[in-house]
């Protein structure tokens, strides 16, 4: 219950915010690979604004980065292992996508954790699909009691839950999924990139899109670019993959992967006279 002092408020502290500082302190001895790119989305963009301009349906980019994101995990299954408490690698054969979702409770907005399994296998149209389902499913008390019991538990507790699921992979991609994708950039406009403390042995985080001149066809022409940041396990994972995986991701993205599926009118996803080689850079 909120209480209105003279020149201040005082709010109850989050429940869901004790679970992130407990898995940002399990999570904070990770060595860590970071990558931060600038992504060419030029020709995504314009699908989606034209298929939004035809058909009045706004298609989640969201989902179109899930998309690439499965495919090329898939291609390169070392980037989301996990490491079980025999210090082997499990690589799971499905991609299982952690997301946040914005979903309605009694007229107010939460944001929850939603998986999106097996992505790898998907189309851009099945994700999308699946993300605005779980968008409108509205959150019952069941759910909220279920998805904020670990909140209950002491500090200390809540740790020692987490370090003991770090050590099966199964129980960890059942309950947070084998990648992360967060979305920062869906609230805001402007170009920037995120920098977070992963739990996962893959994370990314999606940061705005900025419009800027890039080279296409050896002319300079108004591009958009998307800045995203790669987060490796470098336990789990050595440079060469990771190196090898983000390449491919940029490639897919670049391209419109997914988005000359059938279902998502293939003849509007390559814009006439648009070539995709621009530079793309990672630090």
């Amino acid at each position: 219950m909120k209480k209105s002092k003279r020149g201040y408020t005082i709010e109850p502290f989050p429940r869901m915010q004790s679970i992130v500082r407990t898995i940002a302190r399990v999570a904070r001895h990770k060595y860590i690979i970071r990558g931060l790119l600038e992504i060419d989305v030029t020709r995504a963009r314009q699908f989606i604004r034209e298929h939004k301009a035809r058909t009045g349906e706004s298609l989640s980019f969201t989902a179109f980065l899930a998309a690439c994101v499965g495919h090329a995990v898939d291609m390169n299954k070392s980037v989301h292992a996990y490491r079980n408490w025999r210090h082997q690698l499990v690589l799971f054969d499905d991609v299982d996508i952690n997301i946040q979702v914005e979903r309605d409770r009694q007229g107010q907005k939460f944001s929850f954790p939603y998986i999106v399994r097996g992505a790898n296998r998907k189309t851009v149209r099945a994700i999308h699909e699946e993300i605005r389902a779980a968008q409108a499913h509205r959150l019952s008390g069941r759910e909220v009691k279920a998805a904020t019991w670990v909140t209950l538990l002491p500090s200390f507790v809540q740790q020692m839950f987490f370090w003991l699921a770090s050590k099966s992979p199964h129980l960890l991609t059942q309950n947070i999924g084998t990648v992360e994708l967060n979305a920062i950039g869906m609230f805001g406009s402007r170009g920037g990139w995120g920098i977070h403390i992963p739990f996962h042995t893959l994370s990314i985080v999606v940061g705005g899109i900025a419009r800027k001149p890039g080279v296409v066809d050896e002319r300079i022409e108004i591009r958009e670019y998307l800045n995203m940041t790669i987060n490796f396990d470098h336990d789990m994972i050595d440079g060469a993959p990771a190196a090898r995986f983000t390449q491919q991701l940029i490639d897919l993205i670049e391209s419109g992967y997914g988005l000359d599926d059938s279902t998502v009118e293939p003849e509007k996803a390559v814009a006439p006279g648009t070539s995709k080689k621009s530079e793309s850079g990672s630090q």
